[in-house]
């Protein structure tokens, strides 16, 4: 098995452990590291994201055998007879209902093997559901920090997990920085979604699973909802771990959405200058709506590398594009329909018709 590595951005090497969750000089990014992918033996196993067990940071499979929930392998379906080559990734058949299940199991798996008792995660929503819903798998305490302005349905399923809640009054920032303070008070484990190497470790499977369900290729574009780039990076890494082995000769297009009422990175990528907070003015994606991402340089160093671009959705097309969407049978949260939405503003400009397209759906509409 391989273990995980990073960089920080002056080159020193760091491994998080129990209490260091990130590098205290700077961003991690990822150092390359030989990984494996025996085909045969991926092929006889099930059919979960922990069938690619050579590229996952962990020396046993004994470790996150108690705590999958067979997370993965999701279906990628054309979006109708009349548009084959536009691929949806349904991620919003996850365990809990949205992608970050994909980082949250690897993340606790890996808290669990380093004896890991209590997490404190921040999340608007979905990240936070996942992360109690594994923490509840591993046996562990977990505190999730919200804005309080976050939908009930997802309180809810927080709670039910058994994690406390701790509702913070302001932004989404705002939550994240009590959610800092609190593991800086209490020297506890941060499982954190935007900070933490493990859960990118967890994304990146979503690119093994679109190389082998294209029949070990990769499409020409991705178009991915981009907030704090959890789902973006984790690709952007996977296809690179493809790359790396072998097994592939080009990275996939990567082209990423925001809302254009909160669109700080898109506004970076457009005008070329350093991504600044942005005033969030409201929009129905709340899961993408990060006024101040502090994943901005390597998302948009991520989109270039691969020749992409970042764009945004119309506030006003949400709402529909998520019935249209609903009425070919997908049913997904506003964030998924944002991604939609930006797709059918843009597509005459983004991608040519015979092109080979992957959407993801990330989020489920019954946490609506």
């Amino acid at each position: 098995m391989v273990k995980a590595l990073f960089v920080d951005k002056w080159n020193n090497e760091y491994m998080p452990n129990r209490t260091d969750w990130k590098p205290e000089e700077g961003m991690f990014r990822m150092k390359p590291y030989p990984v494996e992918f025996p085909m045969k033996q991926i092929k006889e196993r099930q059919a979960a994201m922990w069938r690619y067990q050579e590229a996952l940071p962990f020396e046993s499979t004994d470790t996150y055998t108690s705590i999958t929930m067979g997370e993965g392998m999701t279906p990628l379906v054309p979006l109708d007879g009349d548009h084959p080559n536009l691929l949806m990734k349904m991620d919003y058949l996850m365990p809990t209902g949205s992608f970050k299940d994909r980082g949250a199991a690897v993340l606790i798996a890996k808290a669990k093997e380093l004896g890991v008792s209590t997490v404190i995660a921040d999340s608007s929503g979905n990240a936070g559901t996942a992360i109690a819903a594994y923490s509840a798998r591993a046996g562990m305490s977990c505190h999730i920090y919200v804005p309080a302005s976050t939908s009930e349905k997802k309180l809810a399923q927080i709670e039910a997990h058994g994690a406390r809640i701790h509702k913070v009054p302001g932004s989404r920032e705002d939550t994240a920085e009590a959610a800092k303070q609190a593991v800086e008070k209490e020297n506890l484990y941060y499982a954190s979604h935007v900070y933490n190497p493990f859960f990118y470790e967890g994304t990146k499977t979503f690119a093994f699973e679109v190389w082998e369900q294209l029949g070990e290729q990769v499409p020409d574009s991705l178009i991915l909802p981009v907030g704090n780039g959890t789902l973006l990076l984790g690709a952007y890494i996977g296809f690179q771990n493809l790359k790396e082995a072998g097994a592939i000769n080009r990275m996939p297009r990567i082209i990423g959405v925001q809302s254009e009422n909160c669109a700080p990175i898109a506004h970076a990528f457009t005008n070329d200058e350093p991504v600044s907070p942005a005033e969030n003015r409201g929009t129905l994606a709340e899961g993408i709506a990060i006024a101040a991402p502090m994943r901005g340089p390597e998302i948009i160093e991520a989109v270039k590398d691969t020749k992409g671009t970042i764009v945004t959705a119309p506030e006003e097309n949400i709402k529909s594009a998520g019935e249209e969407l609903a009425a070919k049978g997908f049913y997904v949260e506003p964030t998924t329909a944002a991604t939609y939405a930006a797709y059918q503003q843009h597509k005459a400009e983004l991608v040519h018709p015979d092109e080979t397209v992957v959407m993801v759906l990330c989020g489920s509409g019954l946490k609506k």
